[in-house]
């Protein structure tokens, strides 16, 4: 697909090595004309500040309409996510290859939940 559309948004990818390559390996990284990547790896000794920082900047940018986030890494910056309240860009939380997703810690479906009756998904 081209993109032919300077207005057309992107997904970025938060989260550990291999899950950042996976989606890398599907097509999705991209690096801008200000050099700025769309997606951000957090490794053992990445301090909680610098995974915000990401988020944030993620946020901020009018090329990104999903941020993909890892539900552990998620839980290190848990505040700041919760805290987001914008449609776009969404926030998804997802899954990785060392821990499962949770979704009682996903602040998005937790909200979904207050908002429709859970017995209508049922």
């Amino acid at each position: 697909m081209v993109l032919t559309d300077p207005k057309e948004r992107i997904i970025s990818v938060i989260g550990d090595e291999d899950t950042i390559v996976g989606f890398l390996l599907g097509g999705i990284g991209k690096i801008d004309k200000c050099n700025r990547r769309n997606y951000f790896i957090v490794e053992k000794d990445t301090k909680p500040s610098e995974i915000e920082e990401a988020f944030i900047s993620f946020t901020e940018r009018d090329d990104i309409a999903i941020i993909l986030i890892t539900q552990h890494v998620a839980e290190s910056i848990r505040s700041v996510v919760d805290n987001y309240k914008k449609c776009i860009p969404a926030i998804l939380e997802i899954p990785s290859k060392e821990m499962p997703y949770d979704p009682s810690k996903d602040s998005i479906l937790n909200r979904a939940r207050g908002i429709f009756n859970v017995e209508e998904f049922m």
